[in-house]
């Protein structure tokens, strides 16, 4: 966790945010409203949604029973617990080393908790944990100790219901890499005890469940998606940055102060040519006069993840350059959101805002063509395009940043995702595709264009979910060129 901010505010983000008047027309109203709100809880998941959910849970699974384990207390001892999202989404249960059980009988669930004492030591420092009689009160479900926990899943096994295991891996995008678990291991020592033993991965159905936001969770992604937008307008209003540091720090205190739990993933703020790497997450370069900023950060609202990116120039002002390449983005993203609705494809999205960047890179020289091709190595070659565009336009939000989406055919009710189309012109990336005589060819004729265009990165990506009135936008800061200068017009006034 990076915790290193300036010594010395030039200017309090107190009155920052106090300055951002409604008179003020260039801003939204929305935008005012929610700079100004106080923070609240907006939402809350109940114990009925929760028993909800399990009993979706064992309509799915049929006669049987799925065990799962919470995550373990922080070994560093450096930083708060957070739940693994799926054990979260069954249970609403926010301790530490605990494990669950679910039994399923004619499509309802019954459920366990199984919980582990701290010393007394260890509460008096941390906090005192739940116990057997406070969880049927708290939580809608019996809890029992810790030390029961493998004997009950050996006595189900053995009275042959049908076993499943939800894994407890933090994110599905790191799966494959999660083989050293808690309860992989559990896994591994029950099938050697039960010869012949199926055990079945409950987490494809958690999955679908989690995929379909309820309208409690949507509220909790809006309030997530608003405050992430504040944080990003407050930038706006905020002095003239000397280091990537200044503007984590703004973004960092507005989304603690209006009620956010953490950030939802590690802030990522790249000045010039840093603003052209993905991922690049150490904020620790220089700013200087002329570059953009691509500042992709959010923050987690009781569990639930925005993601929003914007991108903005150092003096408040759009280089011709960069002002063709943001307009190019912010296109891609209009074409993305007018094929983003109820019953659309997904594939319509993402091909409807390549398209328009295709066409305007091949207009600016930078690729040959619309359909112009490289060798890539590959058995296939790849499109010229995919050069400077690198990433897809979309991910499923909720209580991890990049979760479950409903169905990759069409979209549907309850679907909560970013659209997040993106440049990134940098001659490095030009240095390293195979040197080929075809691809030499191609570098010679595009290196002048991408020298003119060079350590330009432009992402805009914001928030959306599909209601029953069709595609809303959750995060709803400014994101145009004469909205985004107008404010930054304003900055020490």
């Amino acid at each position: 966790m990076r915790r290193t901010c300036p010594q010395q505010a030039p200017t309090s983000i107190l009155s920052l945010l106090s300055s951002i008047m409604p008179s003020q027309r260039i801003l939204p109203i929305a935008a005012v409203a929610l700079i100004l709100s106080a923070p609240g809880l907006h939402a809350q998941i109940s114990q009925a949604e929760y028993a909800a959910r399990r009993d979706s849970l064992a309509a799915r699974i049929g006669n049987g029973f799925v065990f799962a384990f919470g995550e373990r207390n922080p070994i560093t001892d450096f930083g708060p617990f957070y739940q693994i999202p799926s054990f979260h989404y069954l249970t609403g249960f926010d301790e530490p080393d605990a494990a669950f059980i679910l039994v399923a009988h004619d499509g309802r669930a019954t459920g366990t908790l199984f919980l582990m004492p701290a010393p007394v030591r260890t509460e008096l420092y941390y906090g005192f944990r739940s116990d057997s009689t406070t969880t049927p009160r708290d939580f809608g479900l019996a809890g029992r100790s810790f030390s029961a926990f493998t004997s009950v899943v050996d006595s189900l096994v053995a009275a042959g219901l049908k076993c499943w295991n939800l894994a407890d891996y933090e994110d599905a995008d790191f799966a494959r890499a999660d083989s050293l678990t808690r309860g992989g291991e559990f896994v591994k020592a029950l099938v050697a005890r039960h010869h012949g033993l199926q055990v079945q991965n409950a987490q494809v159905i958690v999955g679908q469940l989690r995929a379909r936001k309820s309208p409690a969770e949507i509220a909790l992604l809006k309030r997530a998606a608003e405050i992430s937008s504040a944080g990003h307008l407050a930038v706006l209003k905020a002095p003239e940055p000397k280091h990537e540091w200044e503007w984590q720090a703004v973004l960092e205190y507005t989304f603690t102060k209006m009620g956010g739990e953490r950030v939802a993933y590690g802030s990522i703020v790249g000045s010039g040519e840093r603003g052209t790497q993905l991922h690049y997450m150490k904020d620790r370069g220089d700013t200087k006069l002329g570059d953009l900023v691509v500042m992709d950060a959010a923050t987690q609202y009781q569990g639930y993840a925005a993601d929003v990116t914007r991108t903005v120039p150092v003096n408040g002002v759009f280089s011709p350059e960069q002002r063709t390449i943001y307009q190019l983005v912010r296109d891609a993203q209009a074409a993305a959101e007018r094929n983003a609705k109820p019953g659309m494809s997904p594939v319509a999205a993402q091909d409807s805002s390549l398209e328009v960047r295709a066409r305007g890179l091949a207009k600016l020289g930078l690729i040959d063509n619309v359909n112009a091709t490289y060798d890539c190595g590959q058995a296939n070659p790849c499109r010229q395009v995919a050069i400077w565009t690198i990433h897809g336009i979309s991910h499923g939000l909720g209580l991890a940043v990049h979760d479950y989406v409903q169905g990759r055919t069409a979209y549907q009710v309850g679907d909560a995702f970013t659209l997040e189309p993106g440049i990134y012109i940098n001659t490095k990336f030009l240095e390293v595709i195979p040197q080929t005589p075809a691809n030499v060819a191609f570098i010679n004729r595009v290196m002048p264009v991408a020298r003119k265009y060079n350590d330009i990165g432009v992402r805009i990506e914001d928030d959306y979910v599909i209601t029953d009135q069709g595609l809303e936008r959750m995060s709803n800061d400014p994101r145009e060129i004469s909205e985004i200068e107008a404010i930054m017009k304003t900055r020490g006034h």
